[in-house]
């Protein structure tokens, strides 16, 4: 017989309320068999084991709004490429609110295509001189490095972006992934080659992104745990999300992401030859 076991509260945060975390989703956790009776005279049985938590090997990050402070001013940019504020309320509508620009693009001309990265580079540029990490992204960091667990991104930023982001904050992310790489997020592909990579089944990765239509739905396409980095609270209630974009763990805080590695997690580092983060 399998028992499961309960789940631990979540710790308060200093100003007394309580983080946005969310269970992970049960068919994920693995459950240890309830320990055999005793063979002492007691006919008491002994207590069962507790519920072995799902193994984690590797954290894959966003880099734009989870890893660096948002910094481009993206409707201004799709206003620009998109040819104007009529344009863009037809992108939104079309979109159910949301944009992707890069997916736009991709269907037009190769005159308007030039256009359209061009626009796009001179916004990312003026985003690079004003880079920013996010809070709490160096000790978390540290702390995957200490457990030795692997960590990749996936951008649909440049490349340039990342080798500044890698040279200006000194912290390297293996496999780093950009636009240049195709297809794109929410296409799994990005996050299913770092798997591959990294020689572990998605199941044993977290997809860690402030983006629901990007990084929660290439996660969960891929197979892996998915967790949402939401500051402000703009994506509202977890219940009220619908399932195909519905993450495994919702936070409002990078150090709210260590906190549900730490309490959820069976965290195995990778010991094989290759295993240098």
């Amino acid at each position: 017989m399998f028992l499961p076991r309960l789940l631990p509260a979540h710790r308060l945060l200093a100003g007394g309320t309580l983080p946005l975390l969310l269970f992970p989703r049960r068919s994920r956790l693995a459950l240890r068999p309830a320990v055999a009776m005793s063979t002492s005279s007691s006919s008491a049985a002994a207590p069962p084991a507790p519920a072995r938590r799902a193994p984690l090997r590797g954290v894959v990050f966003d880099m734009d709004g989870t890893l660096t402070v948002p910094v481009i001013d993206f409707p201004a940019m799709y206003r620009e490429v998109l040819g104007g504020e009529a344009a863009y309320a037809a992108a939104r509508a079309a979109g159910g609110g949301a944009v992707d620009i890069l997916h736009c693009i991709e269907s037009w001309g190769p005159d308007e295509q030039r256009r359209a990265y061009e626009a796009i580079a001179r916004f990312e540029r003026d985003g690079l001189d004003r880079l920013q990490i996010m809070p709490g992204a160096s000790e978390l960091c540290g702390f995957l490095d200490a457990r030795q667990i692997r960590r990749g991104l996936i951008t649909r930023n440049v490349k340039g972006a990342v080798d500044l982001f890698h040279q200006r904050f000194g912290m390297m992310f293996v496999p780093a992934l950009s636009r240049e790489f195709r297809p794109y997020k929410p296409d799994p592909a990005p996050l299913l080659h770092i798997c591959s990579t990294w020689k572990l089944p998605p199941n044993e990765v977290i997809m860690v992104g402030d983006s629901l239509k990007d990084d929660i739905v290439c996660g969960k396409r891929a197979g892996a745990f998915t967790c949402l980095l939401d500051e402000t609270g703009r994506y509202g209630p977890h219940d009220s999300l619908p399932e195909d974009v519905k993450p495994d763990f919702m936070v409002s805080s990078l150090s709210e992401v260590l906190s549900v590695l730490e309490e959820h997690f069976d965290l195995d580092p990778v010991l094989s030859a290759d295993s240098r983060i």
